[in-house]
């Protein structure tokens, strides 16, 4: 009884945060986080479904995380960090008498922020050598020029929500027909230049 009771204290002195998406993601409400008295959320990471935030049950697969970069009283805002596929999912994209075309890209958007993405494509039939090249070759292309000619809070919107795969698809079915284009995962390696720029908003 006495360690149910410790237990209890425990969880009576934390303190819980209320976190949000950021702006570009709607700004809703992700799960609580719990924290010791005098500590602060900041650096800690929540995950939700994509689904969570748009509500269109095509979104349910895609698992998005969050990292907390500021406070206010008990309210934690956060900025996307990463998102990665279910992994019932990704294995469900990969058929017999089918390819899978994937490549690890690194960019930097506009604004200066740092992304090592997973972009994947699978095909309705098996392909040769390549046209797995030709179809890696234009997924370098695409992506690379979307990063540089989009912030930020732009390039992850158009890549969580298609439109960067959209453009891939549109023109690697010249190459051969494709069943799934999308990213497999990604994840925010730098973006401290980002977030200072968008400080005082944030303050105001």
């Amino acid at each position: 009884m006495s360690k149910m009771r410790r237990a209890k204290d425990k969880w009576k002195t934390k303190i819980w945060y209320k976190v949000y998406s950021p702006k570009y993601f709607g700004e809703v409400e992700l799960p609580p986080i719990p924290v010791t008295e005098g500590q602060s959320p900041v650096g800690r990471t929540v995950e939700a479904t994509l689904f969570d935030l748009t509500q269109d049950p095509a979104h349910q697969t895609i698992i998005m995380r969050f990292k907390v970069h500021e406070t206010k009283e008990l309210r934690a805002d956060t900025f996307f960090s990463g998102h990665e596929y279910a992994r019932d999912f990704l294995r469900s994209l990969v058929r017999r008498g089918s390819s899978k075309v994937d490549a690890i890209i690194d960019v930097k958007t506009k604004d200066g922020a740092l992304l090592r993405v997973y972009p994947i494509a699978c095909t309705a039939h098996r392909i040769n050598s390549s046209q797995k090249k030709a179809i890696r070759m234009l997924m370098f292309k695409i992506i690379e020029e979307k990063a540089k000619n989009l912030n930020f809070d732009q390039f992850v919107q158009e890549m969580i929500l298609g439109k960067i795969a959209s453009d891939i698809y549109n023109e690697a079915k010249r190459i051969t027909p494709l069943r799934h284009v999308g990213f497999k995962k990604s994840k925010v390696l730098s973006i401290e230049g980002v977030l200072k720029t968008k400080a005082p908003e944030a303050t105001s």
